[in-house]
């Protein structure tokens, strides 16, 4: 298991949370709660295997496109 801690900034408020991911389970789509709106922050991952760096993409749970 290959553990990443990572700072995101809350979409909602601004506000920095810590996220943990483990980076041996290839790629990811978890929602996280923020720590201080407890808002729902959906979290995306992706394992670029070939360059060998990690993804992160923030989105607020319910924000659509169009």
């Amino acid at each position: 298991m290959q553990l990443i801690n990572k700072t995101i900034l809350c979409p909602f408020c601004g506000q920095p949370t810590s996220v943990t991911i483990d980076a041996s389970g290839g790629d990811q789509d978890d929602v996280e709660d923020c720590s201080n709106c407890c808002n729902p922050i959906h979290v995306q991952t992706h394992i670029d295997e070939l360059r060998h760096k990690v993804q992160v993409f923030v989105d607020a749970e319910d924000e659509q496109y169009y």
